[in-house]
């Protein structure tokens, strides 16, 4: 089930290319592993995380041919050090290492920023001296206008990503940002906790607010999109796919319908409604068709414009925020994507 643009990577040619994940075991990690191998032919895939156990998992569900192609890094985006020998021989960098739970992320600032925010610093210095060709890092909704430490981590990393294209002037290195919504499904989101509640019995479902709406994505299409961004940056953008929202209501409508709904309030660190791009970034933002692409405002290093292929800016005031948005998930949709999503989440 296609709940966005139906995204494609098909024509992104990776043939021979060594590409490194950063939270490479994680669930998008996995996701895109799968991609690469199934569809792309890359010469060698490396995961960069520091989990012990989820190497582990993975090395025990690839087939002996596809385990000659995956390269098993147990790192850190923290050490500098460990991600420069990684890098070595690398054509394109995929970023997704984070800490990504809001609340453990106001209780534990300092490990946040050390991962979020130095770590984007880190592959950023890595890249440039391992003389890697593309790099693309994930980012959130949740970084525009943050109100909450991961938000504001986000933002600084993403700004990170973006300036690098200045630092690595001259060396061929090039640097951009994919920005979405909530991955519908992912562990630890709301899909599988509404699922555990209702499993273990539970005789309502709360909902933070009726009014609350959200962007929603599914995993594959992340990986898609992201890979789909690769043969068109330049250097310096941020790639925003349309996607559609969703309000909450509807969810739990179309996973219990028959259960009542408790409002519960809004939790600290929560959004009503969820922004991807700016009436400010308006101003410098492309439509190309089935994405969005923020251009970067500092004009203190050379790349093409979108604007000069073509491309049509967006009017004055435009804003891209989940409640505005001009393609909605109906129940019926959302039942069919349900449907998809394994149990525990993915």
């Amino acid at each position: 089930m296609t709940i966005a643009s139906g995204f494609s990577s098909q024509g992104v040619d990776l043939t021979d290319k060594s590409i490194l994940i950063t939270g490479g075991t994680g669930s998008f990690g996995r996701a895109l592993l799968r991609q690469l191998l199934d569809h792309h032919n890359p010469r060698k895939i490396i995961l960069f995380a520091r989990s012990e156990f989820n190497h582990f998992q993975i090395q025990h569900a690839l087939k002996p041919e596809e385990l000659k192609k995956v390269r098993f890094f147990i790192g850190d985006v923290r050490d500098r050090e460990r991600l420069i020998m990684a890098m070595r021989d690398v054509d394109v960098v995929v970023h997704a290492a984070a800490q990504k739970q809001v609340p453990l992320a106001e209780y534990n600032p300092f490990e946040c920023i050390k991962t979020n925010v130095i770590g984007a610093e880190n592959v950023v210095q890595a890249s440039i001296r391992a003389e890697v060709k593309q790099v693309i890092a994930l980012s959130t909704d949740k970084a525009v206008n943050p109100i909450n430490l991961y938000g504001a981590s986000k933002l600084a990393s993403d700004k990170i990503f973006v300036a690098a294209n200045s630092l690595a002037s001259g060396t061929g290195t090039r640097f951009a940002v994919v920005r979405y919504g909530n991955v519908l499904g992912s562990k630890g989101s709301v899909i599988p906790f509404f699922r555990e509640l209702l499993k273990n019995g539970a005789t309502e479902l709360p909902v933070t607010d009726p009014r609350m709406t959200r962007f929603w994505i599914t995993l594959q299409e992340a990986v898609a999109f992201t890979l789909s961004c690769l043969p068109v940056m330049v250097g310096g953008e941020i790639f925003v796919p349309k996607i559609p929202s969703m309000k909450i209501t509807d969810l739990i409508e179309a996973m219990a319908p028959d259960i009542p709904q408790k409002h519960v309030g809004i939790r600290p660190g929560e959004k009503l409604h969820e922004m991807m791009i700016t009436e400010h970034n308006a101003l410098h933002t492309v439509d190309m068709g089935d994405r969005y692409v923020i251009e970067p405002e500092w004009s203190f290093w050379t790349r093409p414009s979108y604007t000069e292929q073509g491309y049509p800016t967006m009017p004055e005031g435009f804003e891209y925020v989940s409640d505005k948005n001009d393609k909605w998930m109906s129940v019926d949709e959302l039942k069919s994507v349900l449907q998809t999503i394994p149990e525990g989440g993915q």
